[in-house]
């Protein structure tokens, strides 16, 4: 077994990709009235909308940093694992970057208040443990840094059984907040996102169980 912690980076903010929101247009809608549909679409949002996306955003990024565990070659995962890790990184960086547009597109700020995200990242290198970080609160199933570095030191079975674990409890979490917003959201975009979260997470939440006997 590996006991050196592998070095990850739980990353408090998202860099910037401006996406807007399509609004549904009717059917004589011409291309030049497009962008104002999508405008308007994109503008429409309330707190809980603002307050997903900034907690979805360092959760989602999170799950990337526990995949990229189980993608290094160090971790010894099996196919599954590999598969799995595989998967959830091609489905929530872009939803990241999704999230992150839409709260620039509102000119909401990208950290919840009181987290400086921007503030503590200063100075880190990727790959850097942030020392002393813990979860934050509403932040369901995310790890401690000390549970980050407890897993990144393992290897092997023993990685992909904690590996899937530590997942199935994170993306329960995540669906956890999704449903929370599809109760009082408003923005069409965020509750099509929260929508596709549940199904996709869920799904491998199941997966992940049947790996671990769960």
């Amino acid at each position: 077994m590996n006991t050196a912690p592998r070095s990850i980076l739980v990353a408090l903010t998202a860099g910037t990709l401006v996406l807007t929101a399509c609004g549904g247009g009717s059917d004589t809608a011409t291309p030049e009235s497009l962008p104002a549909v999508a405008e308007a679409g994109s503008a429409t949002f309330n707190d809980a909308d603002v307050l997903f996306a900034q907690g979805m955003v360092p959760h989602h990024r999170e799950a990337v940093a526990m995949a990229d565990m189980a993608l290094a070659p160090e971790a010894g995962a099996n196919a599954e694992i590999v598969a799995l890790a595989t998967q959830i990184q091609g489905a929530q960086d872009p939803e990241i970057e999704q999230m992150t547009a839409l709260l620039e597109s509102w000119g909401q700020p990208l950290d919840m208040p009181g987290m400086e995200g921007g503030e503590v990242m200063e100075g880190m290198e990727d790959g850097e443990v942030m020392e002393g970080m813990e979860p934050m609160e509403g932040m369901d199933g995310m790890m401690s840094a000390e549970e980050m570095m407890a897993l990144a030191a393992l290897s092997g079975a023993e990685f992909d059984t904690a590996w899937a674990n530590a997942m199935i409890v994170h993306h329960e979490g995540a669906v956890s907040m999704s449903q929370t917003v599809k109760a009082s959201g408003s923005n069409p975009e965020v509750l099509a996102l929260a929508d596709a979260i549940i199904a996709g997470q869920q799904a491998e939440i199941d997966q992940m169980k049947a790996l671990v006997g769960g």
